[in-house]
C-alpha cells in the first residue's frame, strides 16, 4: 500500500504512523509524526508572509537568511531562536542536518541558482513566483526536480490552492458558458523606470545594512542604485520579469489548469508608448498588450490576450456588462475596487454561451456575467457537482502552506509544483522576451525552445550569469 494512500481518509483526516527520523534519513521524506523544519532564504517583504504561513501550518523555522539586515529585522526578532545568516550557503552548510525544507523568497534572478542547489542537497522547496527569471533557467530547475522525484516542490502562486480555482474549472467543464474560446486578462501595474534612467549615471551610496555584492549574486555586477532593491527590482530586465512575469502565475493559472495549456504556438507583444529597447532596454515599457495563441488539451484553438499598465485602457468590455460595473481602465484605486467588488485586475473568459469574470488570485471574485455570483448560483442550486478535492484550511491564505507541509509529510501532491508552474512560467517568459521583437507575431518552436522568426527576442530567453555564484 502506497504511503500517500495510507494517510488519506474519507474525512480528510490523516492518520500518521510514528517513525523515527533516522529510519528514513536521506530518503527525501520527513516522518509524518515530526515537525517539518524550514530554513528561509529571504526574510523581508513577501518572504515574511511565507515564513509566517509555514509556521502557522506547523513548520519550525530553524534558520533565516537575508542580505538586507534592516528589512529583515522584524522577522529576525519574531523568530529569535532561529540563527540568522547573510550568506545562504553558510546557512545550508551549518544547519544541513537540521533542515527538511527551504523557502526561497528572494528576487527572481536568484531563484534558479538557489533552488537547484537546495534540491541537490536533498531539501524540499517552496519558491516564490515567478519560478525563474529566464526560460533556460526554468529548464535547469525542472531537470533538478526530475532528478530528485521524492522531494516536494511548490511555486507560490498561492491561488492554486484556493477553492475558487476549483469552482472555475468545474463551471467550465460543466459547460456553463459553453466552449471556451478566448480570454482577456488585465493587470494595471506598471513596472517601469524609463523616465528616470538618467539617475543611473549618478553615484549612489549603498543602503545601510545591504550586502550589495551578495544581493546581485549571479547577475553581472553594477554600481548600486537604491531603486534596484526592496521590491523595485521587478522593474529591471536584469533582475525581474515585468508585470507579465510577476502576475501571470496568478491570473493565467485558472486557464492553464482548466484548459491544459502549455507553450503557446505564437506570441505577439504590442507596446504602449515610446519604449525603445536600445534606449530603455534595462527597464520595461509603461504598458504592453501581449497575445498568446494556444491549443488546449482537447486540441481546440484558444487565444489569451494580456493587458498591463497603460494598455489596460484598451480592455474590451463584454456585451451586457452592467453599467455600474464598467469602471475601465480598472486601475488600482479605491473607486475602482469599490465599483468592481475589490478587483483591480482580473480576467474575462469568453465561451460560446456566456462570459465568466474572475479576480487576481485563484479565480477569486468568481462570477458569470452580468451578475451571477458563486453564492447566488449556490442558492439557486445551479452549482456543478464538486469534482476536485479542496485543500484544507480555515481561510484561503492558509491553504498553500497547509498543502506544502502535508505533502512534505507524505500527503497528497501539491497542485502547483515545479512541473506545472514551470510551464506557466516559461510561457510568460516568452511574452517578456517578445518585447524585444515588438509588433511581430513570433512562432514558437517546441523542440528547439526558441522563436523560429525571432531575433533579439531569442537572446532574451537566456540571461547572462556569472560563474562561482
Amino acid at each position: 500500500m502506497k504511503r500517500r494512500d495510507f494517510i488519506r481518509t474519507a474525512g480528510g483526516v490523516a492518520l500518521f504512523n510514528v517513525l523515527p527520523r533516522n529510519l528514513i534519513a536521506g530518503s527525501g521524506e520527513t516522518p509524518p509524526s515530526e515537525t517539518v523544519r524550514v530554513a528561509a532564504i529571504g526574510a523581508g517583504g513577501r518572504a515574511g508572509a511565507d515564513i509566517n504561513g509555514l509556521a502557522n501550518a506547523g513548520a519550525k523555522i530553524v534558520g533565516l537568511c537575508d542580505v538586507d539586515e534592516d528589512r529583515s529585522a522584524g522577522m529576525r526578532k519574531k523568530y529569535g531562536k532561529a540563527p540568522f545568516f547573510t550568506h545562504y550557503r553558510e546557512m545550508l552548510d551549518k544547519l544541513d542536518k537540521q533542515i527538511d525544507a527551504v523557502m526561497i523568497g528572494v528576487p527572481d534572478h536568484w531563484h534558479a541558482t538557489m533552488a537547484v542547489e537546495c534540491l541537490k542537497r536533498g531539501k524540499h522547496i517552496q519558491c516564490e513566483k515567478p519560478l525563474a527569471q529566464s526560460y533556460h533557467e526554468m529548464d535547469e530547475m525542472l531537470d533538478a526536480a526530475k532528478a530528485n522525484p521524492k522531494l516536494v516542490t511548490q511555486a507560490m502562486n498561492q491561488g492554486h490552492a484556493y477553492d475558487t480555482i476549483r469552482d472555475f474549472r468545474e463551471w467550465v467543464e460543466a459547460g456553463l458558458i459553453g466552449d471556451v474560446t478566448e480570454a482577456h486578462i488585465w493587470c494595471p501595474a506598471k513596472y517601469t523606470f524609463m523616465d528616470q534612467l538618467d539617475e543611473l549615471k549618478k553615484a549612489w551610496e549603498v543602503t545601510k545594512g545591504v550586502d550589495w555584492n551578495q544581493w546581485q549574486g549571479p547577475v553581472p555586477h553594477r554600481p548600486f542604485y537604491p531603486k534596484y532593491i526592496r521590491g523595485a527590482w521587478r522593474f529591471w530586465t536584469m533582475y525581474g520579469t515585468n508585470t507579465l512575469g510577476d502576475w501571470s502565475c496568478h491570473l493565467m493559472d485558472p486557464l492553464f489548469w482548466t484548459l491544459g495549456l502549455g507553450m503557446p504556438k505564437t506570441v505577439k507583444a504590442e507596446i504602449v508608448g515610446n519604449w525603445d529597447p536600445k534606449i530603455h532596454g534595462v527597464t520595461f515599457p509603461k504598458g504592453v498588450k501581449t497575445t498568446f495563441e494556444y491549443v488546449t488539451r482537447d486540441g481546440k484553438p484558444f487565444k489569451l490576450v494580456w493587458f498591463d499598465g497603460e494598455a489596460c485602457k484598451d480592455v474590451p468590455v463584454p456585451t451586457g456588462y452592467r453599467d455600474d460595473m464598467k469602471y475601465f481602465p480598472p486601475y488600482n484605486t479605491k473607486e475602482g475596487r469599490d465599483k468592481r467588488d475589490g478587483m483591480c485586475n482580473g480576467a474575462f473568459v469568453y465561451g460560446t454561451k456566456g462570459v465568466i469574470e474572475y479576480g487576481h488570485h485563484g479565480a477569486n471574485y468568481l462570477r458569470m456575467l452580468p451578475d451571477l455570483t458563486l453564492e447566488k448560483l449556490r442558492q439557486e442550486g445551479g452549482c456543478p457537482k464538486q469534482k476536485y478535492a479542496r485543500v484544507p484550511g480555515k481561510s484561503p491564505d492558509t491553504k498553500p502552506y497547509n498543502e506544502f507541509i502535508a505533502a512534505v509529510k507524505g500527503g497528497p501532491k501539491v497542485g502547483s509544483d515545479f512541473e506545472y508552474a514551470g510551464a506557466m512560467t516559461q510561457c510568460s517568459l516568452t511574452g517578456v522576451a517578445a518585447l524585444f521583437d515588438a509588433g511581430k507575431t513570433l512562432q514558437w518552436d517546441p523542440v528547439k525552445h526558441l522563436f523560429t522568426n525571432g531575433t533579439a527576442s531569442n537572446g532574451m530567453l537566456r540571461q547572462e550569469r556569472l560563474q562561482g555564484w
